[in-house]
């Protein structure tokens, strides 16, 4: 392995549980259109890849001309929630000072819209931490493929395999492996429901500290 110079972060999942505001914009949302709601551990089983899978789950019948309305739905009422409820994962705050401590840059790659990943950023205090913020909507191609990571390391000025990409889920796995970047998994994430422990990655990480742990040790071994 080569040395870690740069690291890639995901947001919803990894950094901060954004469950409790997602849940609240898609209830809204429900509500607006006559729908019934849904308790927050079955939306916490809708989240991944986005805003517009995330209403699909919630509507799964909906037909193609109302897509886009119920969209908008729920991008106002997400404007209105994001951030409200959002706390950091446990280790976060200290693992983010310990790789700072260490000299490495750091940015969020997220499939999170660009309207909404900079407003949270500000509400947990967290934009101060990162260089820039890579959104869904930033490039053509978003997670699992590899352009945000790509373009990171471009801007950073590191060679893939000298980023180390830390996210939740099978996506962000996947978006490292195709860019050449080394890949820690978190536990706790959303991931749509799969058990990150049969995941092609390098190593599960209980939280950032052991992340952090891990790249001063250069201790790349694949433990749960």
């Amino acid at each position: 392995m080569k040395p870690i110079r740069s690291v890639t972060i995901d947001l919803d999942g990894t950094l901060l549980d954004t469950v409790p505001d997602l849940a609240a914009a898609a209830n809204g949302m429900l509500r607006e259109l006559g729908r019934p709601e849904y308790d927050i551990d079955t939306i916490a089983g809708f989240i991944g890849r986005g805003i517009p899978k995330l209403v699909e789950r919630c509507l799964p019948d909906l037909d193609p001309d109302s897509v886009a309305q119920a969209q908008a739905i729920f991008r106002r009422h997400y404007a209105i929630e994001n951030g409200r409820r959002s706390k950091l994962y446990p280790g976060v705050l200290e693992g983010l000072q310990a790789l700072r401590a260490a000299g490495l840059p750091m940015a969020v790659i997220t499939n999170k819209a660009t309207a909404f990943t900079e407003p949270l950023l500000r509400a947990t205090q967290l934009a101060s931490w990162f260089e820039f913020a890579v959104s869904g909507d930033s490039l053509p191609e978003k997670k699992p493929h590899p352009m945000p990571l790509l373009h990171a390391c471009e801007r950073f000025g590191t060679a893939p395999a000298e980023n180390l990409h830390i996210g939740d889920s099978r996506h962000d796995a996947a978006a490292a492996r195709a860019a050449g970047c080394p890949v820690f998994l978190v536990p706790y994430g959303y991931n749509e429901g799969e058990d990150v422990q049969g995941i092609d990655c390098d190593a599960i990480v209980a939280s950032l500290v052991e992340a952090a742990r891990r790249i001063a040790s250069a201790d790349f071994r694949k433990t749960a």
